[in-house]
């Protein structure tokens, strides 16, 4: 993902988000209606998340040190698993509990009636020109991913996060506009704190979402197969290699790929040729897959039946659990 992208959609998302907070904080205060406040507060994690992502990328930028070897990479992860509990807690939660509030206490809107739908219509028009900017932003690294593999494949949290933020904005905008239309229509305001509810329980959904995507993130993913078996041919597309003995690959950050293997080397006479063909291989690696920064490789020579007998014993030994288990059972 291009990180200028990232923070474009990001700075769009918290600019419409600063705006939607004050002018429903201001609707809140002339009707109190318990979606306004709900949807205020809603716009006000959003703002705080938004900020969280900026902190993060700008953290994650740091040089690596001693102590951080492979860099801070995945601060950029960790920030974005922060915004996923604050739209859990201080979004889906609070509207929750605002919502049963407001239903053990109902009553309907009686000043300014006019001002929520107006505010309301105002929300959802900014709102989307944020949605907007994320998809389009989205687009330009989507590839022909459909949306649904995008939020859950994509490396860099920043888009995935403000794409679903956004949506989820909008959906509970149109919640909130129809809780108070119903509650001005019929004077009853249970129909407010259902579009209260409404809100919280969507809110609640994206954030764990978001939760399950970006922990998988934070635990550490492997390449793409398609960057897998770039990488696999560029290894072996030369002379210097016969072939992958194995090999894994680790996101270190968003933009940064390990890849670790152990290679098969044909016989040679010094160790200044192998460590040309080391060389050789690497740059293979980098221009066919650019994010894989970090490379480690060990040449071995080949032995067929000792690498047979090791990953014989290797099935055998994660086999044995199931078996035993299976005899038991049986």
């Amino acid at each position: 993902m291009s990180a200028n992208g990232g923070t474009k959609a990001i700075v769009a998302a918290l600019l419409a988000n600063v705006g939607i907070a004050v002018t429903k904080f201001i609707a809140f205060m002339l009707t109190g209606s318990s979606s306004m406040l709900a949807e205020s507060i809603h716009s006000v994690a959003d703002s705080g998340n938004q900020g969280l992502l900026l902190l993060g990328g700008r953290r994650a930028k740091r040089a690596a040190t001693p102590q951080h070897p492979f860099g801070y990479g995945r601060e950029r992860y960790i920030y974005a698993f922060i915004v996923a509990i604050v739209l859990f807690s201080v979004g889906g939660l609070f509207a929750l509990y605002e919502a049963w509030h407001k239903y053990s206490d109902p009553h309907p809107i009686e000043n300014w009636q006019w001002v929520p739908v107006v505010v309301l219509v105002v929300a959802i028009i900014m709102e989307t020109f944020s949605f907007r900017t994320a998809i389009v932003e989205s687009n330009r690294v989507r590839g022909t991913q459909s949306w649904v593999r995008f939020v859950r494949r994509a490396k860099a949290p920043e888009l995935p996060v403000v794409l679903l933020e956004d949506l989820g904005a909008l959906v509970g905008l149109v919640f909130a506009l129809f809780g108070v239309s119903m509650t001005l229509i019929t004077g009853n305001g249970e129909w407010d704190a259902l579009g209260t509810a409404m809100i919280g329980v969507l809110l609640v959904v994206i954030a764990v979402i978001l939760a399950i995507e970006t922990k998988s993130l934070l635990l550490g993913e492997g390449a793409e197969a398609h960057d897998v078996e770039a990488i696999e041919k560029a290894v072996v597309a030369g002379p210097e290699v016969d072939r992958i003995i194995h090999m894994k690959t680790l996101y270190l950050g968003p933009e940064e790929l390990m890849v670790a293997a152990k290679i098969g080397v044909p016989p040679c006479d010094s160790a200044e040729e192998l460590a040309r063909g080391i060389n050789a291989v690497e740059a293979r690696i980098r221009a066919a897959v650019p994010t894989a920064r970090v490379i480690y490789l060990e040449p071995d020579i080949y032995n067929a039946a000792a690498q047979a007998a090791a990953e014989g014993a290797a099935q055998t030994e994660a086999t044995e659990p199931g078996d035993v288990a299976g005899r038991s059972g049986g």
